[in-house]
């Protein structure tokens, strides 16, 4: 699959992981519209140096993805620009924690419409203009979609759902889309995770076989891969972990 010129929206690409996604699909010849909430300083900065790379090749679109009604117009506004739509990476979520015996049903709420419906949703309204290109979706889960973690009910109830949601949604647009998953493992420890002590840390690092953190561009070419050079893979989840999975 050749994908200079073809276009990629990325959710959640102002910063971290998203605008390392990004630059990875910019690197390898894409226009790619960078979708943001609140973080617009940092999406026209990112889309400003794309653009001095290669001219009219970024765009920021901005969207509150828990509103289901702003989710086609986010795929309209990512058209308009281009006229096409090849790739939709869905890699915006919301990570905190929540106790169980405490949790309200304004952070279930604010937890599943942020991480699961509105990927469903987005990819939905998204299908019709993937299926006449051939494209594809890549959606951001994470290891704890497979191994529940403490404190973090709802969250692990959320990416357990984009599992699932990667499997049906190849089945619903195969044969012309192929859909896919990246799950990440330690890559960046959580912003405001001033709780994550350091012996909480190195606990985490003991669990990896690798002994170490990844690096956003792991998980970065792990999406490129997905969309450049997996044309017989869809309905997959590549774990990019250092193997933490292994860990009991």
């Amino acid at each position: 699959m050749l994908i200079s010129k073809k276009v990629a929206l990325i959710t959640g690409a102002a910063r971290r992981i998203g605008a390392e996604i990004a630059i990875k699909l910019h690197g390898a010849g894409m226009c790619v519209v960078v979708h943001y909430h609140t973080s617009q300083q940092a999406a026209q900065q990112l889309c400003q140096r794309l653009n001095q790379q290669r001219p009219d090749s970024a765009w920021a679109v901005q969207a509150d993805l828990s509103q289901t009604a702003h989710l086609a117009l986010l795929v309209q506004q990512a058209v308009e620009k281009w006229g096409r739509l090849d790739v939709l990476v869905n890699n915006a979520s919301r990570f905190y924690p929540t106790r169980f015996g405490k949790i309200t049903e304004e952070q279930w709420q604010d937890l599943f419409d942020s991480n699961l419906k509105s990927v469903f949703f987005l990819s939905q309204a998204a299908a019709p203009l993937l299926t006449m290109n051939q494209g594809c979706i890549v959606n951001l889960t994470d290891i704890h979609g497979d191994r529940p973690l403490r404190d973090y009910s709802v969250y692990c109830l959320t990416k357990a759902g984009m599992l699932m949601l990667t499997k049906v949604l190849a089945k619903e647009l195969g044969p012309l889309v192929r859909v896919n998953g990246v799950s990440p493992g330690a890559i960046l420890w959580p912003e405001g995770s001033s709780e994550l002590t350091e012996q909480a840390r190195q606990h985490i690092l003991e669990k990896i076989p690798l002994a170490a953190t990844g690096a956003p561009t792991d998980i970065a070419k792990a999406v490129l891969f997905l969309v450049q050079d997996a044309s017989y893979i869809t309905g997959q989840v590549l774990a990019v972990d250092g193997g933490r999975l292994l860990s009991g």
